[in-house]
């Protein structure tokens, strides 16, 4: 029986309920949404989308690091918008992030998210452990 492995980092903020940063199982690693809250502060990056998005994208990344994961180790990303109206100042901020890497992708608008966020963005990687 294949053992659960739980990751968490101070690099990205903790979880704002009762699960983890990340999980690797299968060989995936599962992130878990990520907010545009600075680490260790709880409080958002700023008030506006681009600095909850860029901020959230940072979250994962640190998450993805502690995992020895990288961008290009991304097979697909969920992002959940309080305001479809951000989709394309969203695609040319993900599109810097993922430095030309294409994984599968969804985008869904919603009505809230936790803490008031405008932005969360979950993904699931390649694990090379």
């Amino acid at each position: 029986m294949q053992k659960l492995e739980f990751i968490a980092t101070e690099k990205a903020p903790a979880a704002v309920g009762p699960y983890s940063q990340a999980v690797r199982a299968g060989g995936f690693v599962y992130v878990s949404g990520q907010l545009g809250l600075v680490p260790g502060s709880g409080q958002f990056a700023g008030p506006d989308f681009e600095a909850q998005a860029r901020q959230a994208l940072s979250n994962m990344g640190a998450i993805l690091s502690e995992a020895g994961c990288v961008t290009a180790d991304i097979v697909s990303v969920d992002v959940f918008v309080t305001d479809l109206g951000n989709f394309k100042l969203f695609n040319g901020i993900y599109d810097e992030f993922m430095a030309g890497h294409r994984p599968a992708r969804a985008a869904v608008q919603v009505s809230a998210l936790p803490l008031g966020g405008v932005v969360e963005i979950k993904c699931v990687a390649l694990s090379h452990s």
